[in-house]
């Protein structure tokens, strides 16, 4: 798996569950299929009009949510912004052949109300929950390295062996000091509840 490969799967998918955030901070999702995928980015249409369109000039947080057949689950966090002035009609008309339903929905000069967004800085969270151990990664697009989340046992692991056998998916390693594999957490927290030295911290 790798960054590439998770945008085929979500063009595949097709509809994105696309989530914004509103004045109140408040999450706002709608669905969105006018999205043409590069590799370094990602191109959607929305019309100028919309809540979408004045919450993302205003923050630009964005973030998408697909489901494929497979029961894996790529989020998509990025920042989205207009795309330059001198490249919004070249992007429109690419996202129109894509999605020829879009002519019946602005049709003619009407498509002109529109607005086309580049999503960059982007994040993919990769979950498949259809294999045992579950898999998980993140990637970037421009290979940037990104934080870690979920638990990690330090050195006050007295090796018990507690969060092992509490740990759902065992993908926790024993040694000296017991260690979590970072490609297979589910990030439940199960081993630090569990572990009676208190050696399990978030991240």
């Amino acid at each position: 798996m790798d960054a590439q490969t998770c945008l085929e799967k979500m063009k595949r998918v097709g509809t994105l569950s696309m989530a914004t955030v509103d004045e109140e901070g408040l999450p706002q999702i709608r669905c969105v299929s006018a999205v043409h995928y590069e590799p370094d980015a990602l191109y959607f249409f929305t019309a100028q009009g919309k809540e979408m369109t004045r919450q993302l000039l205003r923050d630009g947080h964005l973030q998408t949510l697909v489901h494929t057949p497979f029961n894996e689950m790529i989020r998509m966090s990025g920042h989205a912004a207009p795309a330059p002035d001198d490249e919004q009609a070249t992007w429109m008309d690419v996202i129109f052949e894509e999605q020829p339903y879009l002519a019946n929905v602005y049709p003619g000069s009407t498509r002109e109300i529109g607005l086309i967004f580049k999503v960059s800085d982007i994040t993919l969270d990769y979950f498949n929950l259809g294999v045992h151990p579950i898999e998980r990664a993140v990637y970037t697009l421009d290979g940037t390295t990104v934080s870690s989340k979920g638990y990690r046992i330090t050195e006050n692991c007295i090796g018990c062996g507690t969060c092992l056998k509490n740990c759902p998916q065992g993908c926790i390693t024993p040694g000296d000091a017991y260690r979590i594999q970072p490609e297979h957490r589910l990030h439940c927290g199960a081993c630090a509840k569990s572990c009676p030295a208190g050696a399990v911290e978030r991240l």
